[in-house]
């Protein structure tokens, strides 16, 4: 395809710019509200799962017992400050999209894709971890595919999650075989 057919595929400065007078009350501007409305559905299930494991990161960081105890703390809060941030990224972008992020803990559980598990033991706290990063990996990796070019500002802010999800994915994984190698009896 040549320059001159890609050009043709471009609105016109002068379009663009009556477009953007026309309807400034809108403020973003988005083109398909039945769409950005089920996105925002998606999000406020993201926003939930992300809440979810705040809470859950952040009870392991308090609960954390044992030899390993202190290290493996740091991690959880850690980790829980980086999905605080995740959370307030989903919810920015809620706003954005003209609907209301759904902070109601009555129903949050319910909405997130991952569980919240107390666990007992460090080894169980890690691993409950491990299983929700890996909730959170394959949720996202969907939902990426499921926007696809339809709202690619959306796309990259959960490609920017998940590519953290993963290195927590990662850091629980290493945590999880380091703590089993040295708790095997010689």
């Amino acid at each position: 395809m040549g320059i001159n057919a890609r050009m043709n595929e471009l609105t016109d400065v002068a379009t663009l710019r009556s477009n953007a007078r026309n309807h400034i009350e809108q403020g973003p501007v988005i083109e398909d509200l039945a769409w950005a409305q089920l996105v925002v559905g998606v999000l406020n299930e993201a926003l939930a799962t992300e809440i979810v494991c705040v809470l859950r990161y952040r009870r392991h960081h308090y609960m954390a017992e044992g030899i390993y105890s202190v290290a493996v703390a740091k991690e959880f809060l850690d980790h829980s400050i980086e999905e605080q941030g995740h959370a307030d990224l989903i919810a920015a972008r809620i706003v954005q999209l003209q609907g209301e992020p759904d902070f109601d803990p009555a129903t949050l559980v319910s909405r997130s894709h991952a569980e919240y598990v107390a666990g007992g033991s460090l080894a169980d706290m890690i691993a409950e971890n491990l299983v929700a990063e890996r909730i959170a990996i394959q949720s996202y990796n969907e939902i990426i595919r499921w926007l696809g070019e339809r709202d690619v500002t959306t796309r990259r802010m959960i490609e920017a999650i998940l590519a953290t999800e993963e290195e927590h994915a990662d850091d629980m994984a290493t945590l999880l075989k380091t703590f089993e190698a040295t708790s095997r009896p010689s």
